[in-house]
């Protein structure tokens, strides 16, 4: 998503190509995305950076325009903590008039896209791996214009044991746990929340439906801080994220440190 891959270079002898080499110049690079807007609001354009580089341009995410951001959590491990962003996601969920775009794969990749581009009165930022990630049963189109909805429930139209919520390539973590836990005798929802900002703009009857207030048994999975979780999950829910920096290592060795694994979720779940 950092490069249009059918088009060439904008330059002073083709001016009919698409993609601007900015270098490394986040702020600068937001700044003049932000006059392609306002100078011709018929042009939709977007730029892309590493998610941790938000910071770098948080000025100028004011205009209706799209950010897509890469390396969105502890995927690439390797790169280590000064290229994996932790507070970040929260950090821009605060900022007012924003779409907060996590999806977990292609579809909700898609339909996130989709979302962002029709979207003419806010700034959308999408969340997007690096990493290789599965497709998860269950995502759908239709709900990801909702901001969050159920990809699977085995409780027959009756409360759920337990909801798990995620975002992101957490969402693939959730789901195994849920098909582990229901085979062990639990009746489990789980939950993409795709975009908190979407999800409150539904009405109240469609949010019982997805988080049912009776079902206090809730954990929340996200690889970032996690503060602001306490309201999808209630006071007897449990919350699993990284409140520290991240580390140098394979994601696979991260994940486990950081607690982000089926097994630890489980384990949670059987501790509510």
């Amino acid at each position: 998503m950092t490069l249009l891959k059918m088009f060439g270079d904008f330059r002073k002898n083709t001016p009919e190509e698409r993609n601007i080499r900015f270098g490394v110049r986040e702020h600068a690079m937001g700044a003049v995305c932000n006059g392609i807007v306002v100078h011709s609001p018929g042009l939709i354009p977007y730029c892309s950076t590493f998610f941790v580089f938000t910071y770098y341009m948080r000025a100028p995410i004011r205009h209706y325009l799209n950010f897509v951001m890469t390396h969105d959590s502890i995927g690439l491990g390797e790169d280590g903590p000064t290229h994996q962003p932790v507070e970040q996601l929260f950090s821009l969920r605060a900022m007012p008039g924003i779409l907060m775009l996590q999806p977990a794969d292609v579809n909700e990749t898609s339909a996130s896209y989709r979302i962002a581009v029709i979207n003419r009165k806010k700034p959308s930022i999408l969340a997007l791996s690096r990493q290789k990630l599965s497709q998860v049963e269950g995502t759908s189109v239709e709900g990801v214009a909702k901001g969050g909805y159920a990809i699977s429930d085995n409780s027959s139209g009756n409360k759920p044991d337990l909801i798990l919520i995620s975002t992101r390539s957490e969402l693939e973590i959730a789901a195994k746990a849920a098909d582990q836990l229901r085979k062990e005798g639990k009746s489990v929802q789980v939950v993409s929340l795709v975009c908190w900002e979407l999800f409150e703009e539904q009405s109240e009857e469609y949010k019982e439906s997805v988080l049912p207030s009776e079902v206090t048994s809730r954990i929340s999975v996200e690889a970032g801080v996690t503060l602001g979780w306490e309201k999808y999950i209630g006071q007897k829910g449990k919350v699993i994220g990284i409140n520290r920096f991240g580390s140098s290592a394979p994601a696979g060795r991260i994940y486990r440190e950081l607690g982000l694994t089926v097994e630890n979720l489980i384990a949670t779940a059987k501790s509510l």
